[in-house]
């Protein structure tokens, strides 16, 4: 027996922004129909909500969620719809618009950055607490990128005097010796979302006159050794290729006053097989998990703030490895 379709309406106020709730052609609409299996029509200034009585609650409440957000002046996309829908799913649309409330920094065009998610919530939280984080999960859940704007706010804020950014000098099944170069050169390419982020904020000039003056460094995890890293914001990317001498080798660099956050992804190792070698962030993961001033946060595929597609296909393949 099919379940009972039912209605509900939201009346729309004065002070709301319909264009921006709605989205250019009503795509913000049509994300919600697709995803909570809806119909919603718009009359005036009334929104009708079609379906079953579950489906069209849920509508209700990420249209209100959006509906506070855009009277607190706040610019909706189409990414903070898609997370709406996803803590609605998870049971976590309470902390929606609690988590709109805390802006990091702002990029160069003042648009304010923030968490995207309850999970990169908790991962700047828990920067904030820790010296020694650690951030796994999958590509596109904005790691590298809050990683970034955390180290760019500590170093306007003065909390350290510089940032150094770094990852292990190992090929993503392309062949590092075939790059023109020294070994900076050749990791450079590597380190593309690195660079983006800190162009998002400082622009590509300001961005290379840090760079020039050293107060921004990016290097490859070899050039490491030997060195004390103290007042500074230090950022692995890509742990999971590091093996355990070579983490154990960053971690016990961190001096007075700095911060480290080691960020990567366990399902994508590409340290060779053949020749037995762990990688150092899962023998990590299992050393330092109970050193209290260590923090570990654990992304997943719901936690993708790239095309909502990005996530199914992450779970497609976590899925047929598992079978």
């Amino acid at each position: 027996m099919t379940e009972e379709l039912k209605t509900i309406e939201i009346k729309l106020q004065e002070q709301d922004d319909t264009h921006l709730l709605f989205g250019t052609h009503d795509k913000h609409i049509k994300i919600i129909e697709e995803t909570t299996q809806t119909i919603i029509r718009t009359r005036g200034e009334v929104i009708q909500i079609q379906g079953t009585k579950e489906a069209i609650e849920g509508a209700a409440q990420v249209i209100r969620k959006l509906q506070e957000l855009i009277r607190r002046g706040i610019q909706i996309s189409s990414p903070d719809v898609i997370t709406a829908l996803k803590m609605l799913r998870s049971d976590s649309l309470d902390e929606f618009v609690e988590m709109y409330e805390e802006e990091i920094i702002k990029d160069r065009h003042g648009k304010p950055i923030r968490a995207k998610n309850v999970n990169q919530k908790k991962y700047i939280a828990e920067v904030k607490k820790h010296d020694v984080v650690f951030g796994i999960g999958p590509a596109g859940t904005g790691k590298t990128f809050l990683a970034v704007v955390l180290a760019i706010q500590a170093l306007k804020k003065g909390e350290v005097q510089k940032i150094i950014l770094t990852r292990p000098a190992v090929e993503a099944g392309e062949n590092l010796g075939f790059l023109p170069g020294d070994l900076k050169e050749k990791v450079d390419p590597y380190l593309r979302p690195v660079y983006d982020a800190l162009y998002q904020v400082f622009g590509v000039e300001h961005t290379n006159r840090l760079m020039e003056r050293g107060v921004i460094e990016i290097a490859p995890l070899a050039y490491m050794r030997g060195r004390t890293l103290e007042d500074a914001f230090v950022i692995l990317d890509e742990a999971q290729n590091t093996t355990v001498a070579q983490m154990k080798m960053f971690l016990t660099r961190l001096g007075f006053n700095s911060k480290m956050i080691i960020n990567g992804d366990v399902s994508q190792i590409d340290l060779p097989k053949h020749k037995g070698v762990q990688s150092g962030l899962i023998h990590a993961q299992q050393t330092l998990a109970n050193i209290k001033q260590i923090s570990f946060v654990t992304f997943n595929a719901n936690d993708v703030v790239r095309h909502p597609v990005v996530a199914q296909i992450i779970q497609a393949y976590d899925q047929a490895e598992k079978n």
